[in-house]
């Protein structure tokens, strides 16, 4: 059990950057995979500074893109602890864009990344427990054990369902597929 414990508030990083030309994909729009590696880095330094540990990313759980990102926005992405297990962490990241001529400010995306806090040798190390101060981070926990929840449903399903059953087989064709097994 863990004898030291940290609240949400003190994981708490947000990181801002104007988002140039070079950062675009082909539709004009800011690249996907541009504001992917911006979460990555941004659940990094959450993660690590909420443990004082390096840490790892082990899973990205969820990436929302709800809006598209556009040249010359400035991108704030905001980043807390929501959830803590023995040296893993899910850290919940929301992303903002806001036109700075209008200052028109939209929800870009929501994300989760499980991260795991390592130690000099590259052992999984203990994570502080996590202080809930408010409603806000008891639903935003509770959320996490219900991701976690069904993550463990997935894996269940994936090792015992049998994809080459005759049944499953003719299940799929009601989906835009044809099957044709050699």
């Amino acid at each position: 059990m863990n004898t030291t414990f940290k609240t949400v508030a003190s994981s708490n990083i947000s990181i801002s950057e104007l988002m140039l030309p070079s950062h675009t994909n082909f539709s004009g729009k800011i690249h996907g995979g541009y504001i992917l590696s911006l979460l990555d880095q941004i659940a990094f330094a959450c993660a690590s500074k909420f443990c004082g540990n390096y840490c790892v990313t082990a899973s990205v759980d969820t990436v929302n893109f709800l809006k598209p990102i556009e040249v010359g926005e400035l991108v704030t992405m905001k980043a807390s602890v929501n959830y803590v297990g023995k040296s893993s962490m899910i850290v919940g990241i929301r992303v903002e864009s806001e036109n700075i001529q209008t200052g028109y400010i939209k929800h870009c995306n929501s994300s989760y990344f499980t991260m795991v806090s390592k130690d000099k040798d590259g052992s999984n190390a203990r994570v502080p427990g996590l202080v809930l101060s408010n409603l806000q981070e008891v639903r935003r926990f509770t959320n996490c054990l219900k991701q976690i929840s069904l993550k463990k449903e997935k894996d269940r399903h994936e090792e015992n369902f049998n994809y080459s059953s005759i049944e499953a087989l003719a299940n799929l064709e009601k989906y835009n597929v044809r099957i044709e097994l050699g």
